[in-house]
């Protein structure tokens, strides 16, 4: 069965017009092609399947593409699938008719498709899982996965015959009855070796989600894969469990793993580093270098220049498809493009030999799950990084400063902790004696510049609030709060520009107070001074949801409701009329004294209040302001119906902004978030 269907969409006939109007140079290239186009590999209003979701993608040594989903019989991952693929030799103009590479039999559920190509040899291999429900599962997920591969050695043409992996996982201790591939794409390490992530867990029936064991390890071939073996796995934790992952090498020739939180929700990313080739695995981290957005598979490729590019629907919700491009090998993410704002999937990347940027994404529909179709993108790095990098590169330099190493402590105790996720492989504990006490660096500069700080720190549950300065001035960021928002792990914030002239210069990091989680521990990473040309894009924004660090039921009982749409995030809280007796608060860190709008999310309904009271603490008080919440408030592709509730002075650290339901109708408690002025 096969179905042709190619179209380009206004989105990419808008941008590339604008994009080559401001640019004439790029209208002169040869061959002649839009700044960005988009290409329909499979649509399921057009095309003979129901749905076609979960991708893998490959580019050959001849720059031919190869592009393959899950063809699906029904609207379910445990459902029949085929496994279908449409192929380029010309770099994308053009794409053969859909070929189905294996077929579902009897209902058999083929499923999570991953290339991995041997550059040496150009031989491309497909890897794949048949998923086996147990007769008493009633989800619409597998309870066993058996892996398969096969290859090609003609560009795609043809395939040699499937050679099944059964029982290559059978040493791990965690009982695991399902293997996927991928999905996406594997790698080739620089010395050869090729290899792929594989994601495991034991079976639904009679497992709870904790105690299923969701986990990754490795497979991998040092001999042009005649032959495959397992690697190690990433070690297994329990509360934060990873799935879904891509692999990269970094310049330094360790292999980071990052991937999606098993839990799903809303996520920050879940890494590990491999200083072997995959063979042994670092203990996972959360990572917020990504952001925080739906725990969904993403991708995660190496790019010519030593850069990084990342895919993911950046929100709560699959919308807002948006890829990020990272000059430090993935520990941050300098900037970022919205390719659709809409419904937006599951995400594969790839490059042409030109540098080309590839983008397998799925979008469109009303299935909060799956996508309508599936669709090609190409662009250019410069029209990614609107003209900030490209042929010249990026005109930008780091200068790392580990802290941890060289720090001095003033009334409170260090220590190093070795961490393999850690830039510089250690990280620096400060255990404070008191609000007030601080540990600092001098940093040596050769030149005068404008500097930009990036700091990589590390949150745990006993994380406390820190205030950052630099010779005894605060930053536009000047306050973090360090306290994890559901695992340990990194992160990373853009601390401001500043002007500093040659010499010793002084960076404290203060313990400015408890966090909200009650901690007061500070534990530092690395501290980046950048200079460039372009500032990096950066949401200036402080948000809460209502499921996030900082929400707080005070009072009463607030139900979780999905009923009505406009919601950010997972749900919303409500309670009914009353007289006070039911209260939330969101408790936000200002960055900085300043000027901020605080917002509220709700969704809007007849039945809602028209003077819900939220109380917005502030430098000169607190304010009351009535929100009418029958009306509707701005809609954003991030998710949320967004209300003013004014601008205010705050003063930096903590504040408070709170709702009860002493209203004439039902109260909804989302979100709120402050807006820098």
């Amino acid at each position: 069965m096969t179905t042709f269907n190619r179209r380009t969409f206004g989105l990419g006939v808008g941008v590339a017009a604008a994009s080559l109007a401001a640019s004439p140079g790029l209208a002169a290239a040869k061959p002649r092609r839009r700044a960005f186009d988009e290409t329909t590999l499979w649509d399921a209003d057009v095309d003979p399947l129901v749905n076609y979701h979960v991708h893998g993608l490959a580019v050959l040594p001849d720059d031919t593409i190869l592009a393959a989903t899950e063809g699906r019989h029904e609207v379910c991952d445990a459902g029949p699938r085929d496994l279908v693929m449409r192929r380029s030799h010309d770099r994308g103009d053009s794409w053969t008719p859909t070929q189905t590479l294996v077929a579902s039999v009897d209902g058999q559920s083929w499923g999570n498709p991953a290339f991995v190509v041997d550059r040496t040899t150009g031989a491309v291999f497909l890897f794949y899982m048949l998923s086996v429900q147990l007769p008493e599962n009633t989800t619409c997920s597998g309870d066993s996965g058996e892996m398969y591969v096969m290859s090609s050695v003609d560009g795609g043409r043809t395939w040699g015959e499937p050679r099944s992996l059964a029982g290559i996982f059978d040493h791990f201790p965690y009982d695991w009855a399902l293997h996927g591939p991928g999905p996406g794409h594997g790698i080739q390490l620089d010395d050869g070796r090729l290899l792929l992530n594989c994601a495991h867990r034991r079976v639904i029936v009679g497992n709870t989600v904790e105690q299923r064991f969701y986990g990754v390890s490795t497979l991998y071939s040092d001999d042009h894969g005649a032959t495959w073996q397992a690697g190690g796995e990433v070690p297994v934790s329990v509360p934060y469990p990873i799935n879904e992952a891509r692999l990269v090498q970094r310049a330094d020739g360790t292999v980071l793993v990052n991937g999606r939180s098993a839990a799903g929700g809303n996520r920050q990313r879940i890494v590990a580093v491999s200083t072997d080739g995959g063979l042994t695995w670092s203990p996972p981290r959360q990572d917020g270098a990504t952001g925080t957005f739906n725990a969904v598979d993403a991708s995660l490729l190496r790019y010519p220049g030593d850069r990084m590019l990342f895919s993911r629907p950046d929100s709560p919700v699959r919308t807002n498809m948006t890829v990020s491009v990272s000059y430090d090998d993935a520990h941050s993410f300098r900037y970022h493009k919205v390719i659709n704002e809409g419904r937006s999937y599951y995400s594969e990347l790839g490059h042409l030999s030109d540098g080309t940027i590839l983008l397998l994404y799925g979008c469109d529909g009303d299935i909060p799950s799956f996508p309508r179709r599936v669709a090609i993108c190409r662009f250019s790095l410069e029209w990614l990084t609107g003209g900030r990098d490209g042929a010249q590169g990026p005109l930008l330099h780091e200068r790392l400063v580990d802290l941890g190493v060289g720090g001095r402590a003033a009334g409170g105790a260090l220590a190093s902790i070795a961490d393999p996720v850690a830039r510089r492989g250690n990280r620096v504990e400060f255990t404070p004696d008191a609000v007030g006490a601080y540990v600092e660096y001098t940093v040596d500069i050769a030149a005068a510049a404008d500097y930009e700080f990036l700091l990589r720190y590390f949150r745990s549950a006993a994380g406390g609030l820190v205030t950052v300065t630099v010779d005894g001035e605060r930053l536009r960021t000047a306050v973090l709060d360090t306290t994890a928002e559901r695992a340990d792990g990194y992160d990373v914030a853009v601390l401001g520009t500043v002007r500093l002239l040659p010499g010793a210069h002084t960076v404290r990091f203060t313990a400015s107070g408890t966090g909200r989680g009650g901690g007061t521990l500070v534990s530092l990473d690395a501290l980046s001074l950048i200079t460039a040309p372009y500032p990096a894009d950066v949401r200036e924004e402080v948000l809460v949801d209502n499921d996030e660090l900082g929400y707080q039921v005070v009072a009463g009982t607030w139900s979780a409701g999905t009923g009505v749409a406009g919601y950010r995030g997972s749900n919303y809280r409500s309670a009914p009329a009353g007289t006070g007796e039911r209260s939330v608060r969101w408790r936000l860190v200002v960055p900085h004294d300043g000027d901020y709008e605080v917002q509220a999310s709700h969704t809007a309904d007849p039945n809602r209040a028209s003077n819900a009271p939220f109380t917005v603490t502030h430098a000169g008080g607190t304010t009351v302001v009535r929100v009418d919440q029958r009306v509707a408030g701005t809609p954003e592709p991030r998710g949320g119906s967004w209300v003013s509730l004014g601008t205010y002075r705050m003063t930096e650290g903590l504040t408070t902004i709170s709702l009860s339901n002493d209203a004439n109708g039902v109260v909804i408690a989302d979100a709120v978030r402050l807006l820098r002025r």
